[in-house]
């Protein structure tokens, strides 16, 4: 049960910075925490370093503005599920030995990564611009699920249902606000209905 509770605490993690994560791996735990990583461990560690320092720098700059949020969303959407899933087998690997239960952790890590990012796009996407301070949340949060994967996985994986279970209760405010802005099919063509000024 811890190992599951630690997966998805650093898979939550990744379902909100995808080379954050990796880099305070990398800075806490040691070069050989990244060698359990798959497809880190078949890259050279100082590759792999500069890349993550200066993507973590862009994440952490570019979330601070709409237009670099959109850009950061849409490039983390298409890899959140896979860096959640790297990062649930190289948590899972510390402890667990059995290889179907390791992938399996993975494939977990990786829904529970893609869930979290896909409700913050639905968010991203509303008039009303995210409030910085919920971006700073979301960094430090994001260095304490790691952190706790590690030192403390009951706390880390309790933060991380009880993230889902908000993204769970977010993703429908969400869809409520959409389907409440107009019908189906003003929303398809709202040129149509303006009306004419006369």
């Amino acid at each position: 049960m811890l190992e599951l509770l630690a997966v998805l605490s650093v898979s939550a993690a990744a379902g909100m910075r995808i080379a954050l994560p990796l880099l305070i791996i990398g800075l806490l735990y040691g070069d050989g925490l990244w060698a359990q990583v798959p497809l880190l461990a078949c890259i050279p560690p100082q590759v792999v370093l500069a890349v993550l320092v200066s993507w973590s720098l862009f994440e952490v700059f570019a979330s601070k503005n709409r237009t670099g949020q959109r850009l950061l969303q849409s490039v983390e959407l298409l890899f959140s599920p896979i860096v959640g899933a790297v990062l649930g087998i190289a948590v899972a690997k510390v402890t667990i030995s059995s290889a179907w239960l390791i992938g399996l952790l993975g494939v977990v890590g990786g829904v529970l990564a893609l869930v979290l990012q896909l409700v913050q796009m639905g968010w991203l996407y509303r008039p009303q611009s995210i409030p910085l301070w919920v971006i700073f949340a979301q960094d430090f949060l994001c260095v304490l699920l790691v952190i706790f994967a590690f030192d403390a996985p009951r706390q880390g994986g309790l933060i991380a249902l009880l993230l889902l279970w908000l993204a769970i209760r977010s993703s429908k405010d969400w869809h409520r606000w959409y389907t409440g802005q107009a019908a189906p099919n003003q929303r398809r063509n709202p040129r149509r209905y303006k009306q004419d000024p006369d």
